[in-house]
């Protein structure tokens, strides 16, 4: 006898997790994505502001980081190292002061180009169709959707 303890069979196992699951997939795209990404110079959440900048120039930090899930702790650093990069710059809105809005540089949006194969060139790699990367995309979706509502609601 070894002294280990017998698993019960009726505790979840972490393997068994769906949170898990996704914490791991988290991990791994991260790790697919930081030798694509460095070819840009970006880390993975300073690609994510660029994605939100190159769909809509001019946004407020507010809306990016209601759209992004993070706080102004998180945020307000990432911004900067992209600021100190010449890729976007920061603005005080002209008609409430309090909001400061997140514009692209000529350098940001030069950028775009090359941010544009990264998708298919993540969706290659792990054997992804369109298809089935949209089907993916809607199940997290609801499965966020309802994990928000349900926290809303607790």
């Amino acid at each position: 006898m070894t002294g280990q303890k017998v698993p019960d069979p009726a505790q979840p196992r972490l393997e068994e997790q769906l949170c898990f699951a996704i914490y791991q997939a988290g991990h791994a795209f991260n790790r697919m994505y930081r030798p694509v990404l460095a070819e840009l110079g970006l880390t993975y959440p300073q690609y994510l502001v660029m994605l939100v900048l190159w769909d809509g120039d001019g946004v407020t930090v507010k809306a990016i980081g209601e759209r992004m899930m993070l706080d102004s702790g998180t945020l307000t650093p990432l911004l900067k190292r992209l600021e100190v990069a010449g890729l976007v710059r920061r603005e005080r809105d002209r008609e409430d002061e309090r909001q400061v809005r997140l514009y692209l540089t000529g350098e940001g949006d030069a950028l775009r180009e090359k941010g544009r194969c990264v998708p298919e060139t993540i969706g290659c790699a792990i054997g992804h169709t369109a298809e089935r990367n949209q089907n993916l995309l809607a199940e997290l979706s609801a499965l966020r959707d309802a994990l928000l509502k349900a926290a809303d609601q607790a």
